[in-house]
């Protein structure tokens, strides 16, 4: 039960939201208490159905890819946004990490594909630590390289860190990072996954905490692409962690502490179907292309028709949750709507919910877009148009 403290905190919510002016409903809190160990647990009776405070706009503040003159991209993965609104990506297919002015309207090469300083190779993450000022994790390199002003500051190996994928920094600019290594075949009922912190002074790996990573896949099949997984973030300097089938999310220090736990009720998940199998094979295309540039369109088509023949079995299984959360610079968690398929799926909504465990509401996505990064009320995305080209937009929140 909630002690005095926590009932006048509930309380003080609810009065400021009325001071406000909110006409929103209040969430219905179950209970909120802090165990023995400080940790924050914060439980919701059902799953809150109301709106955020802020939507997407009808138009972004500008748009970058489908104009004369914009960069062609085909394959952005990460994207972070500066201070100023303006941005950078990393295209995978063209190897090239660009950066785009505060209005869009052009764009520079901070670098390109190779082996020589500030050269990258496959970017895994990229994170902007003030304006000009960029730090990229380089998975096939090794390598981390922070760029200052469009020149290299500093460049330092992490082979020490394989096997492990990057997700952020903390406070003190460590390196915060996840078993990013998939495997198949395991007996137990779910692969262990471990988070770590890599000190970029020292170069001193610690393994902080488990989770579980993958579950056992249905039998039959090397992996489940529907399976329940743990799914890992990084905001404002702490992981965030959340396992695709339980309505529950983490909140872990870089220490490796639990600080916040944030549960609710969710209805059953629905099934995978035969039309939903479409993402799933966009999916595989996409990450075929990826791995191998060289290949020709028959080559691309035959592999994803292999991939795709290991998995009508899974027809029926209940699907996930939700997909990978986002944490955003002000700490909150958008939490997006599950479909099948690979980086290419973009979420119809998303459930926000605060630093402090405050749900927050759903926000509706403009149609074909995938977020990127969230920060000081804009939000990166990357937008398809309905011939497949792919363009970056930045919006501005608004109540």
């Amino acid at each position: 039960m909630p002690n005095g403290n926590q009932v006048l905190l509930l309380t003080l919510i609810a009065g400021f939201a009325a001071c406000q002016g909110d006409t929103r409903p209040t969430p219905d809190i179950a209970g909120q208490i802090e165990d023995s160990a400080g940790v924050r647990i914060v439980e919701y009776a059902g799953k809150p159905e109301m709106a955020a405070p802020f939507q997407f706009p009808a138009q972004p503040r500008y748009r970058h890819g489908a104009n004369p003159g914009d960069y062609a991209f085909q394959g952005i993965i990460p994207g972070r946004l500066f201070p100023d609104g303006s941005a950078v990506v990393y295209d995978a297919l063209n190897g090239e990490l660009v950066v785009l002015s505060y209005d869009g309207t052009t764009h520079d090469v901070l670098a390109r594909r190779g082996e020589g300083p500030g050269d990258v190779g496959y970017l895994s993450a990229l994170f902007t630590l003030g304006q000009d000022s960029v730090m990229v994790a380089d998975s096939d390199l090794a390598r981390v390289t922070h760029f200052v002003a469009g020149s290299v500051a500093r460049t330092l190996d992490i082979r020490i860190a394989d096997g492990l994928a990057v997700r952020g920094i903390d406070s003190s600019g460590h390196l915060l990072l996840i078993t990013g290594v998939l495997s198949t075949g395991f007996e137990e009922e779910w692969l262990l996954g471990h988070m770590a912190r890599y000190d970029l002074d020292t170069g001193t790996l610690d393994t902080i905490a488990s989770f579980d990573h993958m579950s056992r896949a249905p039998q039959g099949l090397r992996w489940n692409p529907i399976g329940a997984a743990g799914r890992v973030t990084v905001t404002t300097g702490q992981f965030v962690y959340a396992r695709s089938d339980r309505p529950e999310i983490i909140w872990r220090r870089p220490d490796g502490s639990v600080t916040q736990i944030v549960r609710w009720q969710a209805e059953p998940p629905a099934p995978l179907t035969e039309d939903l199998l479409a993402g799933f094979e966009a999916g595989f295309r996409e990450g075929n292309q990826r791995a191998n540039p060289g290949a020709s369109d028959a080559d691309i088509e035959r592999m994803t028709a292999a991939d795709m023949a290991r998995y009508h079995a899974v027809l029926g299984h209940p699907m996930p949750l939700f997909n990978t959360p986002i944490g955003d610079a002000e700490g909150r968690i958008w939490l997006p709507a599950y479909l099948p398929g690979g980086r290419r799926v973009t979420a119809p909504e998303y459930t926000v919910i605060s630093a402090d465990g405050e749900w927050l509401g759903t926000v509706e996505a403009p149609p074909r877009l995938r977020i990127l990064d969230v920060a000081g009320g804009l939000v990166l995305g990357l937008l398809r148009d309905e011939m497949d080209v792919e363009s970056v937009v930045v919006y501005e929140l608004v109540p």
